[in-house]
């Protein structure tokens, strides 16, 4: 059950008119994945390859919005919010539990994980082009699969509305 912070909420920061949640307030997006990177991070666990085998993969994306000549980079801070908040409630692993896909010995690992790698990006703001990394993830295999579909989101999501705004303003 989510309950709204109050005025004198420290999470909260004033703005003109109200106030309005900060960046900071925790969000654990550790769902935010298909089922399929979930059975393939047990695979990598099975294997051993948790710990040893690392990856790297860039984030690009394929076309300018609204075939403008360019995009915006934004994001970063939610991406980087969401690495450091990033883990597996109790509950989530119940769910997990429930679907008898998983083994017991990753059910108990994912109830401490935290990420284990890198990540480099643009700077925000940044005027980005097609084809070109904007961040890069380095980190073992199962660190990796877990995040890729939430950084994907936040990075398009953000940077679709930094390209908006700025071709509006």
């Amino acid at each position: 059950h989510y309950q709204r912070p109050t005025r004198n909420s420290p999470s909260w920061a004033k703005t003109l008119g109200g106030y309005a949640p900060m960046q900071s307030d925790e969000r654990n997006l550790s769902l935010v994945m298909d089922l399929y990177e979930m059975t393939m991070a047990n695979g990598y666990f099975s294997d051993g390859l948790d710990k040893i085998k690392k990856v790297t993969f860039d984030v690009f994306y394929r076309n300018n919005p609204d075939n403008g000549g360019y995009a915006i980079f934004a994001g970063l801070e939610q991406v980087l919010e969401l690495v450091k908040n990033f883990h597996f409630s109790k509950s989530d692993v119940a769910y997990f539990r429930s679907l008898h896909l998983f083994s017991e010995e990753f059910l108990t690992y994912l109830e401490s994980y935290h990420f284990h790698g890198d990540i480099d990006a643009l700077p925000e703001g940044t005027v980005m082009y097609p084809h070109e990394p904007i961040l890069t993830v380095t980190a073992p295999m199962l660190d990796a699969q877990l995040l890729e579909t939430a950084i994907l989101a936040e990075i398009n999501h953000q940077s679709l509305i930094a390209t908006k705004t700025n071709r509006i303003v």
